[in-house]
């Protein structure tokens, strides 16, 4: 529907501005319309292209998608803390004695220091990744692969140090 009102817009427009000879007016319909395309494409068993089951995954696809989800997270956590921050009454002290009191065993406070320090690492890494292909290093497919598995063992070691702390 909106194509054929481009496309009478359009007729109208041509007339007006370069005569009459430019708009065809017996223009070819579209041939089908989307509901119909799809329609077609299920009943003969042809996937919808792109779709993701065409594709297999790899690992530069999985980090690409992990080091967007970890960064829409940050944006979310940056975001409520600093909500919190304003909003809850009280400083920062009182809430980590809070933390303190509920005397958490070290396996409870060692794996929650890992669930917070685990996305900034990997966020961080692949981030230097991702600057190394601004500049221009590192984009043939080998070292795209090499760069994404040093990123993620790099990304264990820090995180598991920086989770010891």
């Amino acid at each position: 529907m909106a194509a054929l009102l481009l496309r009478r817009v359009r007729c109208h427009y041509l007339q007006a501005h370069f005569g009459p000879q430019l708009c065809i007016r017996n223009a070819v319909p579209l041939g089908t319309t989307a509901k119909e395309e799809i329609r077609a494409n299920i009943g003969s068993n042809h996937p919808v292209s792109p779709h993701i089951t065409i594709y297999s995954w790899s690992l530069p696809v999985v980090m690409s998608i992990g080091r967007r989800g970890t960064g829409i997270a940050f944006s979310a956590g940056v975001s409520l803390f600093g909500t919190s921050a304003l909003l809850l009454p009280g400083n920062f002290e009182s809430y980590l004695e809070l933390v303190k009191s509920l005397c958490l065993g070290p396996a409870l406070i060692h794996t929650a220091k890992s669930a917070l320090v685990f996305p900034l690492t990997y966020h961080t890494w692949n981030g230097i990744r991702h600057l190394m292909w601004d500049l221009g290093k590192g984009l043939k497919i080998p070292h795209v692969y090499q760069s994404g598995v040093a990123a993620l063992v790099l990304t264990v070691l820090s995180s598991m140090g920086l989770a010891a702390m």
